[in-house]
């Protein structure tokens, strides 16, 4: 195997958006510039693995070069910001990272959640974290070109044998499950687990599998804030012809960032409700309002569950009052484990979302019902920015990292794609440089 080697270079070359600086100065290692194939084979390494001195320690191993772990965080800071650049241009520049297909897609599906990363105090260096331990919400979107199938009924009326699982049910609910006489499960022996986000899983025979199928999935993820994370997802919809597809969906959970980037960017997108999130809540109230028996505890969450999977949200909501009336309503400062309180915030939750829980019209229309394939994703970016001994600049180096790993998490090879157009690389024709206006040019 060859050995990349650092090579001299006073050599200039542009940033993203047109500017000129030194090539040196560009990728961070002084008079020293890294070949481009042992940046593309840091970059992916950083991208797959826990830490940099990891991707370090297996670079060497790999028998590419003695690489630094601070080298590694230089080239992954310098390839995040490039992406950074690139995801944030102007249109007219023809810098952004999607690629346009040639056609519309059939589904574009368009999913948001939040996740955590642990941050440092700007300007201290290591060791010193922000108040609360650090921690920052990161924005992740998945982008999903995808097929369906339509139908002229409701292809699976009854829910999935994972959410009537007391077990699967309270793990997804974060709560102790019940002990109750529930059916036996149906899976054959030896058969694997089912998952921890279950995709409102249809057995193989129902319906064909009337779930929409995954084509091409491309990632957004950021440390900015909703506002600006809106616009960056609008865009990335934009350019992938997402506006222009025969059927939209956008789905989230209850957090109000969700549905207002849904309301500003995505308002013609069909908006559903990820249905993990109100089973949730149903559990958690009917283990309150049944909370001396937990056979009639499973019951009555197994009605209830069946209800909003029906699409009959409106008489569940109705039952919940009842009990709410029974309780009384909670007082003001009431603790979130009052009974009051859990029947009252789930009254509120469906009744705020009720009009993005029509399950049966989305599964005839081949919608997806879950933010299953946003769960997937969130727990791959968390494997590389999340962990207690995790901790990012910020807002810089957390940034960086999420670009780098939001593209290599992507289907269309757009990290590969930006590493062999970058300025160095053998395999990139060099375009002829645009003159830059002689007010910004400070090379």
């Amino acid at each position: 195997m060859a050995q990349h080697v650092f090579k001299n270079s006073s050599a200039t070359a542009p940033a993203v958006g047109g500017l000129f600086f030194p090539l040196r100065e560009a990728l961070g290692f002084d008079a020293r510039e890294v070949s481009p194939g042992l940046v593309e084979r840091i970059t992916y390494f950083a991208a797959e693995t826990r830490s940099f001195e990891r991707a370090a320690l297996l670079l060497l191993r790999g028998g590419d070069a003695v690489v630094s772990d601070n080298t590694v965080q230089r080239v992954v800071g310098d390839v995040g910001r490039e992406l950074t650049a690139r995801r944030d241009a102007s249109p007219q520049c023809r810098l952004g990272l999607a690629e346009r297909p040639e056609s519309p897609p059939e589904l574009a599906v368009v999913e948001c959640d939040g996740g955590r990363a642990r941050t440092r105090e700007p300007g201290h260096g290591r060791g010193v974290h922000l108040a609360g331990e650090g921690w920052r919400e990161t924005k992740n979107a998945c982008l999903i070109r995808a097929t369906r199938k339509t139908f002229t009924d409701d292809p699976q009326a009854e829910p999935p044998e994972c959410f009537c699982d007391p077990k699967h049910v309270a793990k997804i609910a974060e709560t102790e499950a019940l002990s109750v006489a529930a059916p036996p499960s149906t899976r054959p022996p030896g058969d694997e687990p089912l998952r921890e986000r279950p995709d409102a899983s249809a057995a193989p025979e129902e319906r064909d599998d009337w779930r929409p199928k995954r084509l091409v999935r491309t990632v957004v993820s950021s440390m900015k804030s909703s506002r600006d994370f809106g616009r960056q997802m609008a865009k990335e919809a934009k350019q992938r012809r997402f506006f222009e597809a025969q059927a939209k969906a956008f789905l989230g959970d209850g957090l109000p960032w969700n549905w207002t980037i849904w309301k500003e960017h995505f308002a013609d997108f069909i908006a559903i409700l990820d249905f993990i999130h109100p089973l949730s809540y149903l559990f958690l109230a009917a283990k309150t309002v049944q909370e001396l028996s937990a056979d009639d505890a499973w019951s009555q969450y197994l009605a209830w569950m069946r209800g909003c999977w029906r699409g009959e949200v409106g008489q569940v909501i109705a039952e919940l009052q009842a009990w709410q009336k029974k309780l009384g309503m909670p007082p003001p400062q009431t603790p979130e484990t009052d009974p009051r309180k859990i029947v009252a915030t789930t009254v509120n939750y469906l009744q705020n979302n009720r009009q993005r829980m029509d399950y049966p019209a989305y599964r005839q229309a081949g919608l997806p019902v879950t933010t299953a394939w946003m769960e997937s994703l969130v727990k791959e970016i968390n494997y590389r920015v999340k962990g207690t001994e995790m901790y990012w600049n910020n807002p810089e180096g957390a940034e960086a990292i999420l670009q780098v790993r939001a593209a290599a998490l992507s289907d269309d090879d757009r990290l590969s794609k930006h590493l062999h157009r970058r300025p160095g690389c053998p395999f990139t024709r060099r375009p002829k440089l645009p003159k830059v206006p002689a007010e910004i040019d400070k090379s």
